[in-house]
């Protein structure tokens, strides 16, 4: 039973056997135990060198289950003329170690202080920048693109991308039985409301509220169930564009998008329409920049002919008019619409459009 209170003894204060004695199944602390443990804490305090190693000596000595904390928890147990006594000893010991310490973790503490101080820091250095967030480069494009046709008298707009039939399609003057409005190609959300899959719904909203002259610009995001790859996503960024006025013409519209075309690809990047056809204008056509990576002379991105298409455009439709009572004969305009991803992918020589939408921060930071 003896050697079993030793062992446990041991285990639990780490002091050494001899140091208890045990009897009549009472628990007495000597004298000689307070002794060791004084004896091997001036032991362990000799060997501190940093302020760490400090604050870990106080919490094994003083710490709530350290070990002047185990001393005084056997106190209840000792004979009542013992309790007294040994508990000043204890009460003595734990001050000596707090003092101790307490020295200690001050020096450590100015030591290290004064350490600081040694550093050699060289002022005339640059200093380290923050990470500054930048605008995605879908965001830059439509501002650029919103530039360029604010210094042309336009005005940016903004319409709903939830829609009706009526704004998508009808008064758009394409046709009930169009491949467009079947559910392979339009995002129904139900049987006449949808998602828009142009911004030139927000053209027809204008021209009801307001009469000529009408100058705008509508950028916006729309949707399209096409199959996701390096060319095709089913949300993605349009911007339409719609002047009417007394004697607009097909003149008008080409020397508009002559300007842009130069101010945001540059003075050396050629330009060229190609008959075409949408049902909400007439004449339509489909224009096309060179390439700006071959410079005209053929690649891969351009299929080796030296142009890209980058927008359709032409004269407002008389039915589109007729939809939003505007006098046809006293009124024309045109429009246009441009894929952001696409002018961006252009200008920059990006190949996979899906890299707009990855947040990878290593294609991003380029812009």
């Amino acid at each position: 039973m003896i050697e079993k209170a030793r062992s446990f003894i041991e285990c639990m204060y780490g002091m050494s056997v001899p140091a208890f004695f045990i009897t009549n199944r009472k628990l007495f602390i000597m004298p000689e135990e307070i002794q060791d443990t004084q004896k091997i804490f001036h032991d362990e305090v000799a060997r501190i060198k940093t302020l760490s190693e400090a604050e870990l000596l106080k919490v094994k000595y003083l710490g709530r289950t350290g070990v002047v904390s185990e001393l005084m928890k056997v106190i209840p147990k000792l004979p009542v003329d013992k309790r007294a006594s040994y508990g000043k000893q204890i009460n003595a010991l734990k001050d000596e170690i707090s003092k101790i310490l307490a020295d200690h973790i001050n020096r450590l503490s100015l030591e290290k202080k004064s350490s600081y101080k040694k550093e050699v820091f060289d002022v005339t250095l640059p200093g380290k920048l923050p990470c500054i967030g930048k605008k995605h480069p879908l965001t830059q494009t439509i501002a650029d693109i919103k530039d360029v046709f604010a210094r042309l008298g336009f005005e940016v707009v903004f319409g709903p991308e939830v829609e009706s039939e009526y704004y998508n399609f009808d008064a758009l003057n394409i046709p009930s039985d169009h491949p467009s409005r079947t559910d392979f190609d339009t995002f129904y959300i139900k049987e006449d409301v949808l998602l828009r899959s142009q911004t030139s719904t927000v053209q027809i909203r204008i021209m009801e509220k307001q009469k000529p002259p009408i100058r705008i610009i509508a950028p916006g995001i729309v949707y399209r169930p096409d199959t996701v790859d390096a060319r095709h996503s089913f949300m993605f960024h349009q911007v339409e564009g719609l002047l009417v006025d007394e004697g607009v013409s097909f003149a008008d519209l080409k020397g508009t998008l002559y300007q842009f075309i130069k101010s945001y690809f540059g003075e050396n990047v050629q330009m060229r329409f190609r008959p075409s056809f949408f049902p909400f204008t007439e004449p339509s056509a489909e224009v096309d920049i060179s390439c700006s990576l071959c410079s005209g002379k053929g690649c891969s991105v351009c299929s080796y002919s030296g142009w890209v298409e980058i927008l359709g455009a032409g004269m407002v439709d008389p039915n589109v008019f007729e939809a939003v009572h505007y006098d046809a004969e006293k009124y024309t305009g045109f429009a246009f619409g441009m894929g952001v991803e696409r002018v961006t992918m252009l200008k920059y020589g990006i190949d996979d459009i899906r890299l707009f939408y990855e947040n990878d921060m290593r294609f991003l930071s380029q812009f």
